[in-house]
C-alpha cells in the first residue's frame, strides 16, 4: 500500500506542468495531472487525492469554479497557482475554500515548502480510531467492542484504516482494489462490497443501516467517526 501522498495537479502550461510533475515525483509524491477542469469529475471516480494544485485560468473553466467539485467530494487541501496577484483574486480563492495560494512566478523550492505545509497541517492520525463503541488500534492490530475483543483480518484492519485516512472523504472501489488489493486495473469483482459488508456487521450496531460506513453514488465509501449521515447509505 502506499504511503506517500497523491497530488492531483490541473495546469495548462505543458512546460511548467513537466517541471512541477518533475519535481513532485522526485520528492516521493504520486502525481496525476490533467491539463483542464473537464475531466475532473471522472477523474475523481478513481483517484482520491490528498491535495489539489489547481491553476485558476485554464482553457474550459476557471479552478475557482473547481474547487466547488472538490469539496462536494470531501475535504481535499488546494493550493492556488495563478498568474494573477490581485488580493480580491487571493481573497475569492480562499473564501471559496483553497488552503493556500501561490503567485506566478514563484519559487519551486517555496512551492515544495507549501505543499509540505499543507499535507502536515491535514496529515490524520491513524493510529487508532473510535466509533461509537467500538475502539480500534491500528498499532497493536485489535478491537474491541467495549471490553470484548473483535476479530477482524489484515485486509479488513488495512481497509479500515485506508477509510480512517481520509475521514468524510469519498474512496471509491477501484482506489481500494488498487491499494489494498494491489490490482494495477480493477477487475471486475465484488470483494469491496463483500469485505464492506463484513467490516459493517463486526463494527456497525446495525449492517443494514450503519452510521459509520457509509456507501456512496453506489461505487465509493466513506466513514464518517461521528456517525454522522453520509449522503447516501
Amino acid at each position: 500500500m502506499t504511503t506517500y501522498a497523491r497530488i492531483l495537479l490541473i495546469e495548462d502550461d505543458k512546460a511548467l506542468a513537466r517541471v512541477l510533475v518533475d519535481n513532485l515525483k522526485f520528492e516521493g509524491y504520486d502525481v496525476t495531472w490533467r491539463s483542464d477542469g473537464s475531466t475532473l469529475n471522472e477523474t475523481l471516480r478513481t483517484l482520491t487525492p490528498d491535495l489539489a494544485l489547481l491553476d485558476v485560468m485554464l482553457p474550459d473553466r476557471s479552478g475557482f469554479e473547481l474547487i466547488s467539485v472538490l469539496r462536494a467530494r470531501g475535504r481535499t487541501p488546494i493550493i492556488m497557482l495563478t498568474a494573477k496577484g490581485q488580493r480580491a483574486d487571493k481573497l475569492k480563492g480562499l473564501d471559496l475554500g483553497a488552503d493556500d495560494y501561490v503567485t506566478k512566478p514563484f519559487d519551486l523550492q517555496e512551492l515544495m515548502a507549501r505543499v509540505r505545509a499543507v499535507l502536515r497541517r491535514v496529515k490524520p492520525s491513524t493510529s487508532g480510531i473510535t466509533l461509537g463503541a467500538v475502539s480500534i488500534d491500528f498499532r497493536s492490530m485489535m478491537a474491541w467492542r467495549q471490553e470484548h475483543q473483535i476479530h477482524l483480518t489484515h485486509r479488513e484492519f488495512a481497509l479500515l484504516r485506508y477509510l480512517a485516512d481520509r475521514p468524510e472523504h469519498v474512496v471509491h472501489r477501484d482506489e481500494l482494489l488498487r491499494e489494498i488489493w494491489g490490482y494495477p486495473d480493477a477487475p471486475s469483482t465484488r470483494s469491496v462490497v463483500h469485505a464492506i459488508a463484513r467490516l459493517r456487521k463486526k463494527i456497525e450496531d446495525d449492517a443494514r443501516h450503519p452510521r459509520f460506513i457509509h456507501t456512496v453514488h453506489g461505487d465509493g465509501y466513506c466513514l464518517t467517526p461521528d456517525g454522522r449521515d453520509a449522503a447516501d447509505s
